[in-house]
């Protein structure tokens, strides 16, 4: 049988090398970040082939235990064995590559596994649940945290970001590698995406707002309801078409109600959820991969370790505010494939004053920005266009289309902008605004010499407001009143004619030469100096 060689995309040997300069440097345990359909298993299949001893890859799925023993015999080219250790499967003795499920490897069991083998590198797959306990104690056995440990722990994932907010910075020492989604669409490595904003009347308002994300148990009962599924059926059948859709959802029985709501408007639905039994959800997989179901409805399951190319639309009836669960939800539509031009996803918006995921602002865009069927990098180059060209340009909370932003951008004018009515209460001196950064103020020491002093607003708690008097650092104040107060009293010392000059009704306000245009020529520069700095 001829050998099958497998071509590396650029990124993909850049993120070898990246890996193979690090150990060289010292780095014991590091992390390659990459949006899903970038290929991680390849590159980690190369990793394992240049690898002189034996290698352990971890994975929490079934389905991944397959893909990665795949791939990994393609990279081997037949020369050395790859075999899986799961339930009442054993690894062949022989087997260079050892492809475990991590939540199969109790203590007893991984003793024997490790018994008379050198273990050189470890791949922990979907790293991002390296920091549960469970997971480390994996690890721990493993040895990888023992100062004298000689191998290499290298984790793959899609988003180093938890649900339970716990870093990974406890189990890996380094990202190094990594690439954004924007850039591989940009490259042509993975599908453009496209989004809209669909609003619904389920109100979040009262759900907790501790943790990182919401209660599965609260938020199903508030958007698993009648007249919200039905909203999504229908956005689903109008807006999706002939396009094969993968819809999240909250809990199984929300998942279902959804597919008989599908079902109900003649779209053909299937579901799967963690609950069934194997052969059962194989058949669902099956019927949706092959065009028997348009949409599959679905629980957590398809988050991962799920690969269908031909899926062109998702369906976020899950509202979230993990970014990592929105981007691992969002990259099952993002792979290539024939035929198709891009992937749609559809964003259930419902009330809430907490910040949810969406498709913009998973690309730096305004959360609230209603793409309308829009291009998202094509949004987020004109976003970036817009900060640029506006300095300090803020929205306000809303829902806006892109051309919206673009007409407030244009109109957007920095010294419009209010001082503060506490600041109005306490100084007659001729302070402007800076925005949220602080305030401004023009003055003259002496006959004609221009000075200035300005209150910003810096990082931090205490004393954040600190005074600059012509560029150089003053003091530092709690409130903003006590800066402006101190500023104003400095002034006062220096006599009449510089305090004089610091209210706006001073003669060099309303000089010969255009004074007002150059007052305001004077002002925006600040003002841009500031947003700058």
């Amino acid at each position: 049988m001829p050998a099958v060689t497998v071509t590396l995309r650029p990124y993909q040997q850049e993120a070898i090398d990246a890996v193979l300069a690090a150990r060289r440097q010292g780095v014991r345990r590091m992390i390659v970040c990459l949006p899903t359909g970038a290929g991680k298993t390849v590159i980690f299949s190369e990793l394992a082939r240049l690898a002189r001893k034996k290698v352990l890859v971890l994975a929490h799925r079934e389905e991944l235990l397959e893909q990665a023993r795949s791939k990994l015999e393609t990279a081997m080219d037949g020369q050395q064995i790859v075999s899986i250790e799961r339930g009442a499967q054993r690894a062949s003795a022989d087997a260079k590559v050892l492809v475990c499920s991590i939540r199969s490897l109790h203590e007893g069991r991984l003793a024997r596994l490790l018994k008379g083998r050198d273990v050189g590198l470890i791949i922990y797959d979907e790293c991002h649940h390296a920091a549960a306990e469970d997971n480390l104690r994996v690890l721990r056995q493993l040895g990888a945290f023992e100062e004298d440990w000689k191998g290499t722990l290298l984790g793959f994932t899609a988003t180093t970001a938890r649900g339970d907010g716990q870093g990974l910075h406890k189990v890996f020492d380094r990202i190094v590698y990594s690439r954004h989604l924007h850039e591989m669409i940009q490259d042509g490595f993975l599908a453009p995406l496209r989004g809209f904003r669909i609003s619904t009347s389920a109100d979040l308002s009262k759900l907790a707002a501790g943790g990182q994300d919401f209660r599965e148990e609260e938020l199903a009962e508030a958007v698993d309801i009648e007249e919200r599924n039905a909203l999504v059926a229908r956005s689903i059948q109008e807006l999706a078409r002939d396009r094969r859709t993968i819809a999240f959802c909250v809990t199984v029985n929300h998942a279902r109600n959804l597919c008989h709501a599908l079902n109900l408007l003649g779209v053909p639905a299937g579901i799967v959820h963690g609950e069934m039994p194997s052969e059962v959800r194989s058949r669902a997989l099956a019927d949706f991969r092959e065009g028997r179901t348009q949409v599959l409805t679905n629980v957590a399951v398809l988050t991962e370790g799920f690969d269908d190319p031909g899926t062109s639309c998702i369906a976020m009836a899950r509202p979230t505010r993990s970014e990592g669960l929105y981007a691992q939800c969002v990259g099952r539509g993002t792979r290539l494939y024939p035929g198709k031009t891009d992937c749609l996803i559809l964003d259930f918006v419902d009330l809430s004053a907490l910040s949810l995921c969406t498709l913009p602002s998973l690309f730096g865009v305004p959360r609230n920005l209603d793409l309308m069927g829009g291009d998202v990098c094509e949004a987020r180059k004109s976003w970036q266009d817009i900060l640029l060209d506006h300095p300090g340009f803020e929205l306000e909370a809303g829902a806006l289309t892109l051309p919206e932003i673009q007409d407030r951008a244009a109109a957007f004018n920095p010294l419009t902008l209010e001082v503060h009515d506490e600041v109005r209460a306490i100084s007659g001196n001729a302070w402007f605004s800076l925005g949220r950064h602080g305030l401004g103020l023009f003055f003259e020491k002496g006959r004609g010499t221009a000075s200035e002093a300005v209150v910003l607003r810096s990082a931090g708690r205490g004393k954040i407001w600190e005074v600059l008097m012509d560029g150089k650092p003053m003091a530092r104040f709690s409130q903003i009143e006590e800066a402006v107060a101190a500023v104003d009293y400095e002034l006062e010392k220096c006599g009449p004619v510089t305090a004089g000059s610091a209210l706006p009704s001073a003669a060099w306000r309303r000089g010969p030469g255009n004074g007002q245009a150059l007052l305001k020529a004077r002002q925006l520069a600040l003002w841009e100096r500031v947003v700058r700095r």
